[in-house]
């Protein structure tokens, strides 16, 4: 290319520069808009606010096992992260604070988007519309959950796990608690459902459970596979139970007979150690029952509640969820 042709094109990207700059009018700031309710969320956001709006985190508030549990929030220490301040304003990584209005709205858009100067935390940013979003990497990182979620050390668990470790292992809370709604287009977005414990299918993935033969005996194999911390984890309320029974070919079939419960008792249990399985590790529980020496049945349920109606007589079948069922015989 000679000078005469380099310096007709400088000319040329000026002259457009110019023109660009005389028509161009650049987009206005929005005016500040003083945020009040998650629901003024929904005109612009649509698609999250449902998603969100049918979320466990939505109903926080709203649960009845929930005020059934905390008495109705008569303890007051339930209320920081059932109804929490924005986790701008508390620090990211530290615990949340309660606050005063709106609460029936619970884990709200509110409580993780707003910054301290009003403006909304988000993945771009975007002065000219009414939450003038600014990108905050901060809001897909595990610290980030932690004001709520490390309060029983969900965190702390998922930072000794290998999804912690860089590498092809790698995943954090939002990969499997928002993961995206088109994987092949991730510019569609997260999803605001907030998959947790009330979705099974993705508590099922979390374990596995296997039923061996040890010298004639069953044994029974309990994997931490898939969860990214301990199962079950979180929530003192959460407990999943190891049932057997023998399966004797009558119409009639016998009693479940508990065998473990995984669990992380309440504080006020005193004496009773945290039998939650870590993540990566497996329970290996051999059945010494002469019971046992024939036909039997093993079941895995998962419970959003921790006492059983009648512990004695428990029915983990009308008062937990399925999780896993495997048949054995020697």
């Amino acid at each position: 290319m000679n000078a005469r042709a380099l310096a007709g094109m400088l000319v040329a990207a000026l002259g457009a520069w110019a023109v660009f700059s005389i028509y161009h009018t650049p987009a206005k700031a929005a005016v500040a808009v003083a945020w009040e309710s998650s629901n003024q969320c929904a005109q612009c956001h649509p698609l999250p606010f449902d998603e969100w709006k049918s979320s466990w985190h939505a109903q926080s508030w709203t649960d009845v096992e929930v005020r059934k549990q905390n008495d109705d929030f008569g303890n007051s220490d339930c209320i920081d992260c059932h109804a929490p301040q924005p986790v701008f304003e508390t620090g990211i990584g530290n615990r949340v604070l309660p606050r005063s209005t709106r609460r029936i709205e619970g884990v709200d858009c509110i409580a993780c988007h707003q910054m301290l100067d009003g403006r909304m935390a988000g993945t771009v940013d975007n002065p000219s519309v009414a939450c003038r979003p600014l990108a905050q990497r901060e809001l897909v990182r595990p610290e980030f959950c932690a004001g709520c979620h490390n309060q029983h050390g969900t965190i702390d668990q998922w930072k000794a796990s290998k999804y912690a470790q860089p590498g092809p292992d790698f995943q954090d809370c939002i990969a499997c608690h928002m993961p995206y709604r088109d994987p092949a287009d991730p510019t569609k977005g997260r999803n605001h459902t907030m998959h947790g414990g009330h979705d099974i299918e993705l508590v099922r993935r979390a374990v596995t459970l296997e039923v061996r033969s040890i010298a004639g005996a069953p044994q029974v194999v309990v994997r931490n596979v898939g969860a990214g911390h301990n199962f079950p984890t979180d929530e003192r309320s959460r407990a999943s139970d190891i049932f057997w029974r023998p399966l004797d070919g009558s119409d009639t079939p016998q009693p479940w007979r508990k065998l473990y419960r995984f669990r992380n008792p309440y504080r006020f249990e005193v004496g009773q150690p945290n039998t939650e399985l870590p993540a990566g590790q497996a329970l290996e529980l051999t059945i010494e029952d002469d019971a046992a020496r024939g036909a039997i049945e093993v079941a895995l349920f998962f419970k959003l509640t921790p006492y059983y109606e009648d512990p004695e007589r428990p029915d983990p079948e009308r008062e937990s969820i399925l999780v896993h069922r495997v048949s054995w015989k020697p």
